[in-house]
């Protein structure tokens, strides 16, 4: 890489992130109370990264808290001391204590002298097929450069190649997110707010990665010029694009981990031109069911439930919900001088929509943040949700795609008792129009029957016609073999609003109670019939080990047998024969 000149260091927005590691707030940040919240410098900031062997210091802020009673230690000092073992090289014993729910189960420790093998099996051509030139940009673990192709289809184009020093690869988590960040940008080729791969090469000592080059700068560029804040429908062009590319993300089974301002780049100067993600070198795999693990981000965008280290998809749609806060009334949901402060405003904060800032924002556009700042994941909108929802449902870029939680909730469905079929029905019956937009836009994507039903092979169709390599490693299409159910069956649009609805996700409503008891009051007339404990427990499948008499005594109204509102509720939830042991 010899041939890339250097040029005083700038930020580097391609630029490589520490192992894992979270980003600390950086200490040009300033606090609510000045002008903007947001840096005032170099948006990149090369020494954003802390030392993972002391804490980060950044300025005490004006916004106060309400005292609290906080969990246990923050997950900042786990990570800090992951990191340690990790620069060290020692065979340390996990922890498995501690306040961050668990030791270092799923994390390796290399041991001292141990040779890693960085051998990654892209080709070693790059001086034939690239003409590199001046660095772009330096960040704290590897640098990008300009370059032109020398020869093919895209002779003489422009582009940028991402470096990784392997001599910053000190353990095999770091190699394998390397191997992962190239097979992940190759797996989803195609999406137009997605930085373009090219190819992969490396040498004795770097890997480098060759994707497009975007010259418009960083979205946080743009807020900055702006003055911190973008008016509503401005602000509505950005999260229609974001949105956009993180569904198609989401549907292929990738969770990004990493999303906030500065990895979203512009391809030109034009204040019209494509934004695109970028940096997937925190992105992972998620199956279905699957839950991850490890704490990875940023922590000004970091979700809940990733520091309670039981995260999906839901993860990125709180950073959306973020870069959402941020754009529209300047400042940040969540704030601390330190970085555990952060970890804990997230954890028991809310977000403050009562400051000046929002006073001028619509009713809508403040419905959509709180729909996307939910602490509870399941309560939380979707990214393809989110599309539909009325602060961006008339945007003309709107692109909606297949929810894969609807094939989540179908299966659940096809699982249930007839009883909590009946009940999800009674509760379909009491959407407002609003609620049933989305799922009719669903229900569209299936390309119905003549006859206006779907079948499984519809859901096939739909599922395949945006399905990229991605989706084959997460195994998305392996939700199909769980819907057999309707191989041979239709399904109507009135029994697909019962099965694609989120009991959560309606909870999360101000008007949940109104149509907890208007669904009750439904299901009492056209479904209720007296019951008797054995014949619940039966219907919930629920084997001898659990004491039904103990939890369902109170699922049922003793004047007539008949299902009690509460026992209603919880039926519709679908109770797990886990959560009953719990209960009981």
């Amino acid at each position: 890489m010899g041939g890339c000149t250097s040029k005083p260091p700038k930020s580097n927005p391609y630029a490589p992130k520490n192992d894992r590691q979270f980003q600390a707030p950086d200490d040009q940040f300033q606090p609510p109370s000045a002008p903007s919240p947001l840096p005032n410098a170099s948006p990149f900031f090369p020494s954003h990264t802390p030392s993972p062997s002391r804490p980060v210091s950044t300025p005490t802020p004006m916004r106060i808290f309400k005292k609290m009673p906080f969990p246990p230690p923050s997950p900042a000092k786990h990570i800090r001391a992951v990191l340690r073992r990790r620069k060290d090289k020692k065979k340390v014993k996990a922890d498995g204590g501690g306040g961050d729910g668990g030791g270092e189960g799923n994390e390796e420790d290399e041991v001292e002298g141990a040779e890693l093998d960085k051998r990654f099996g892209f080709s070693k051509e790059l001086a034939n097929r690239l003409e590199v030139g001046e660095e772009v940009g330096r960040g704290h673990f590897g640098y990008t450069c300009s370059a032109k192709i020398r020869k093919g289809d895209r002779k003489g184009q422009q582009v940028a190649v991402k470096v990784i020093p392997k001599s910053k690869m000190t353990t095999s988590i770091a190699v394998e997110d390397v191997r992962r960040e190239v097979k992940i940008l190759k797996a989803l080729a195609g999406h137009s707010n997605l930085v373009q791969f090219y190819d992969a090469f490396e040498d004795s000592d770097n890997v480098y990665i060759v994707m497009e080059l975007c010259v418009g700068g960083e979205l946080l560029d743009r807020i900055l010029a702006r003055g911190g804040k973008y008016p509503e429908d401005d602000a509505k062009a950005v999260m229609v694009q974001i949105l956009n590319v993180v569904s198609f993300c989401h549907l292929q089974g990738v969770v990004h981990r990493d999303l906030k301002p500065e990895n979203f780049l512009y391809t030109s100067k034009e204040e019209t031109s494509e934004l695109k993600v970028i940096d997937f070198g925190l992105s992972d795999y998620v199956r279905p069911d699957e839950r991850l693990n490890d704490i990875v981000g940023s922590a000004y965008y970091v979700a809940p439930e990733v520091l309670h280290r039981s995260y999906s998809t839901e993860a990125d749609v709180w950073s959306i919900g973020v870069i959402a806060y941020i754009l529209l009334c300047g400042s940040r949901p969540f704030w601390a001088r330190t970085e555990s402060g952060i970890f804990r405003s997230v954890l028991k904060a809310d977000p403050n929509f009562d400051e000046a800032s929002w006073a001028s924002i619509s009713p809508e556009a403040k419905d959509f943040v709180k729909r996307l700042l939910n602490k509870d994941p399941r309560r939380r909108m979707t990214a393809t949700q989110a599309l539909s929802h009325p602060w961006l449902r008339n945007y003309n870029d709107v692109k909606l795609l297949l929810d894969i939680s609807v094939l989540k909730l179908m299966r659940a469905y096809v699982r249930s008792s007839s009883l909590r079929k009946a009940a999800l029905r009674a509760l379909a019956k009491t959407l407002t129009a609003d609620e049933v937009f989305y799922l009719k836009e669903q229900f569209t994507i299936f390309q119905p029957n003549k006859n206006g039903s779907i079948t499984l092979e519809n859901i096939r169709m739909a599922l395949m016609k945006n399905a990229t390599d991605a989706m084959k490693d997460s195994r998305m299409p392996d939700i199909l073999a769980s819907l057999n159910t309707l191989q041979h069956r239709n399904m109507e649009f009135e029994e697909f609003c019962a099965a694609a609805l989120s009991v959560h996700q309606l909870e999360a409503l101000d008007r949940w109670e109104q149509h907890a008891r208007s669904a009750y009051e439904i299901f009492d007339q056209d479904g209720n019939r007296a019951i008797v404990i054995q014949e619940l427990a039966s219907e919930l499948g629920l084997g001898p080990s659990i004491p039904v008499h103990a939890v369902l005594n109170d699922w049922i109204r003793h004047g007539d047998g008949k299902l009690s509102f509460h026992g209603f509720i919880k039926l519709l939830h679908g109770m797990s024969s886990r959560a009953m042991m719990k209960a009981s």
